[in-house]
C-alpha cells in the first residue's frame, strides 16, 4: 500500500498534480517553489509532520496563518472541522490504525488543510487512505478536484472502520455460537475485554467525525463538486450505523459477561448446597461415633460382644431417617 511513499523528499510522503480528469502527475518536493498550476488543475500535498523540513515548510512557504499551523502541528487533536474564512477549512480525522504491530483502535489522525486549489494533509504514522490514494492516482482512477480528494480520503478512512466493525461482530457471533453449542464452555474472557475496549475506543473517535460529516452536509462550500453532498450523507450514514454495531458489541459483550458470571455463581450454590447436604447429613453420624470414641469407663456396649454392629444398625437407621426426612422437606 505505501510503496510509493518517498524516503528522500524531506517529509514529503506524496505530492500530486490533479489534472481535472481522474488523473495525476507526480511532483517532487524541489519542484513546490516553482510550481504554477492551470485552471483545472490541482494540488494535493501529503507530509510526514514528525520530519523538521515538512514542519517548516507548512509554516514558511505554505501559505497558511500561524492559528491554522499550530492547529496542524498540535500534538493532540480529535476529529473536527475548523472553517478559517474565505472558503477555506481543516478537517481532522481518525482512521483505524492498521500499521504492524500496533492496536486497531489506537486509531491514527490525519489532519487536512483545503481551499478550491490545494488539500494539504499531514500524518505522524502511515495512514492507510493516504496510500490508497497514491494508487488511485497511479491508475489515473483518482478523484478531480480538491473536494474529491477530501471525499476519497474519508471514505478510505471509513472503509477501514467498517472492516474493523464487521470483525468485531464476527468475533462475537462466534463467541455466542459456540456458547449455544455448548453451555459449559467458558468463553475467553481476555477476548472479551478487549472486544469491549476496542468498540469503546473506536466510538471516542467515530462519534465526533460522524458530527463532522453532517456538518459538511449542512454547510457545504461553494467549490464543492454538486454531488459531494450526497457523499458526505452517505459516510454520516455508514459511520452512525458504525456506531450502533458498537454500542451492540458493548451490549453483546457486557450479555456474556454477565451469563458467564451466572453460570459460575450457579455452579459456586450448587457445590455449597451439596456441602452443607453432605455436611448436615453426617453431622448426627459424627457425633455418634465421637460420643463413643470417648476414652472412659461407662461407655454402653463396650462389652457386650454384638456391641459394635448395634451401633452400625444405630447410625444407619440415623442415616435412613434422615434420607426420608430431606426427601419430606425436598433437599433432595
Amino acid at each position: 500500500m505505501h510503496s510509493c511513499e518517498g524516503d528522500d523528499e524531506r517529509g514529503l510522503v506524496y505530492g500530486f498534480v490533479l489534472n481535472g480528469e481522474g488523473g495525476a502527475r507526480r511532483i517532487q518536493r524541489n519542484e513546490l517553489e516553482v510550481l504554477d498550476l492551470r485552471p483545472q488543475e490541482s494540488l494535493w500535498l501529503h507530509w510526514d509532520r514528525s520530519v523538521a523540513p515538512a514542519r517548516q515548510w507548512l509554516r514558511e512557504a505554505s501559505g497558511l496563518n500561524e492559528f491554522a499551523c499550530d492547529l496542524l502541528l498540535e500534538e493532540a487533536t480529535r476529529p473536527r472541522l475548523v472553517p478559517l474564512g474565505r472558503e477555506r477549512l481543516l478537517l481532522f480525522l481518525r482512521g483505524v490504525n492498521l500499521n504492524p504491530g500496533a492496536a486497531p483502535e489506537d486509531m491514527v489522525s490525519l489532519r487536512i488543510y483545503a481551499d478550491a486549489r490545494q488539500v494539504i494533509s499531514l500524518r505522524m504514522r502511515p495512514v492507510r487512505a493516504a496510500g490508497a490514494l497514491c494508487e488511485a492516482f497511479e491508475r489515473s482512477d483518482g478523484p478531480q478536484t480538491a473536494s474529491q480528494v477530501m471525499l476519497f480520503l474519508a471514505h478510505a478512512l471509513t472503509d477501514g472502520v467498517d472492516t474493523l466493525v464487521s470483525a468485531i461482530a464476527e468475533q462475537l457471533d462466534e463467541l455466542e455460537e459456540a456458547l449455544e453449542q455448548n453451555e459449559r464452555k467458558t468463553p475467553d474472557r481476555h477476548l472479551l475485554l478487549a472486544l469491549r475496549r476496542r468498540a469503546a475506543g473506536l466510538r471516542r473517535y467515530l462519534a465526533p467525525q460522524r458530527d463532522i460529516y453532517a456538518q459538511l452536509v449542512r454547510s457545504p462550500l461553494p467549490w464543492f463538486v454538486a454531488d459531494d453532498t450526497a457523499y458526505w450523507n452517505e459516510l454520516h450514514n455508514r459511520l452512525t450505523r458504525n456506531l450502533e454495531e458498537l454500542e451492540l458489541a458493548r451490549e453483546r459483550v457486557s450479555l456474556l459477561q454477565e451469563a458467564e458470571h451466572r453460570r459460575v455463581t450457579e455452579r459456586m450454590n450448587r457445590t455449597m448446597y451439596l456441602l452443607g447436604i453432605v455436611t448436615g447429613f453426617f453431622m448426627p453420624i459424627t457425633f455418634v461415633t465421637g460420643l463413643l470414641g470417648i476414652n472412659v469407663g461407662g461407655i454402653p456396649g463396650s462389652s457386650h460382644p454384638y456391641g459394635f454392629v448395634a451401633v452400625c444398625a444405630a447410625i444407619g437407621g440415623i442415616a435412613v431417617f434422615q434420607w426420608w426426612l430431606y426427601r419430606r422437606m425436598r433437599w433432595l
